[in-house]
């Protein structure tokens, strides 16, 4: 690859990375990226632009809209609305008894930034066994945003257990498990379809009319 060549990838690679940033940005904190949730935990799409950066970009991009999309989280939660759950998300904010700590900050970015990663990778795994890039795509789309789903529940569980059980389910109608099942089902199912749809119908078109037109 010539130095011409190489140099107006660069310049590509940074114009579509930060498109996305910013329509990451503007699901993050405007009312565009919540979706109608029935859960304790609202929905959102704010998923979507890790998974299109992955598929069109990679590993490493996937992965670092990941970090944005936890740090747009971190700072919705501490300065710009911060509400009940808002310890759930990050250590600096205290609703009564309950605070956040390093557990917080584990939830908020770990989680998001493996979007991108396991996107990716299922992508690439699924390439060798369905032999289809749109197929492929929308499985690793659902993959990649059930990860999330699944790590942050499982955050919740670990380091806010009985804080989120008490807050959420106070009436001891049903068990800690049983309502964060819930949660998946509510709000972990259409995202992940939203996921699959978008890295589908979105990424994998974009990725090949960029490449046939400019690479």
């Amino acid at each position: 690859m010539s130095k011409k060549q190489n140099n107006r990838k660069q310049i590509l690679f940074l114009c579509q990375f930060a498109i996305l940033l910013a329509i990451e940005i503007i699901v993050c904190f405007t009312p565009l990226g919540t979706l109608p949730s029935l859960g304790m935990l609202s929905a959102t799409l704010s998923h979507v632009p890790v998974i299109i950066t992955a598929v069109i970009l990679g590993i490493k991009a996937g992965a670092l809209m990941g970090l944005a999309f936890g740090a747009c989280s971190f700072i919705y939660w501490t300065f710009v609305a911060p509400g009940a759950f808002s310890f759930l998300y990050t250590p600096f904010y205290t609703l009564g008894e309950y605070s956040g700590n390093f557990g917080s900050l584990l939830i908020c970015f770990v989680p998001r930034i493996l979007i991108g990663v396991v996107t990716v990778l299922v992508m690439k795994g699924m390439m060798k066994i369905v032999k289809n890039e749109f197929a492929a795509a929308a499985i690793a789309g659902v993959l990649g945003t059930l990860t999330n789903t699944f790590l942050v529940l499982l955050g919740i569980y670990v380091f806010f257990g009985q804080e989120y059980y008490s807050m959420a389910v106070s009436d001891g109608s049903q068990t800690l498990l049983a309502f964060l099942g819930m949660v998946v089902l509510t709000n972990g199912l259409p995202e992940a379809v939203i996921g699959g749809a978008a890295a589908s119908a979105v990424a994998v078109p974009v990725k090949r009319a960029v490449s046939k037109k400019y690479l």
